[in-house]
């Protein structure tokens, strides 16, 4: 299995680009109407929501201040999964909330891995993380 170690970095890479993306599809659904829109996406909480997914999934899927948007969200899925399905039972499954709890754990651990060193955060911040090892 070491043999396969080296592709680690690439399909990190690949990971946080399609979750990125996808993540931020959502965002173009809720503020724009893209992909069939979204039901009562007039709202402040859900425009705000929007925003997050759009702007946090472009700059996961890009590796630009991945952690931080990571962080953030991953708190928004959080709070999206308490807020709008966890009242309609306990289990993600039976509840919709599968694709929130996925995106919020996914983020987590993005968050605590980093961008990795196929992305613009490794291009831009290369010399202060040489210092810091």
């Amino acid at each position: 299995m070491n043999s396969l170690n080296r592709f680690a970095d690439p399909v990190y890479c690949l990971m946080r680009l399609i979750v990125g993306l996808n993540f931020a599809s959502h965002g173009g659904q809720l503020l724009f109407g893209m992909f069939g829109g979204m039901p009562g996406s007039d709202k402040p909480l859900l425009q705000l929501c929007g925003w997050i997914c759009l702007v946090g999934g472009f700059l996961i899927a890009l590796g630009l201040l991945t952690r931080l948007a990571a962080f953030i969200s991953s708190g928004t899925m959080a709070v999206a999964y308490f807020m709008v399905h966890a009242p309609h039972g306990s289990f993600p499954i039976a509840n919709g909330g599968e694709k929130a709890v996925l995106y919020c754990w996914v983020f987590l651990f993005i968050f605590f891995y980093g961008a990795g060193r196929w992305s613009l955060d490794a291009l831009l911040f290369r010399k202060s993380a040489a210092a810091t090892t």
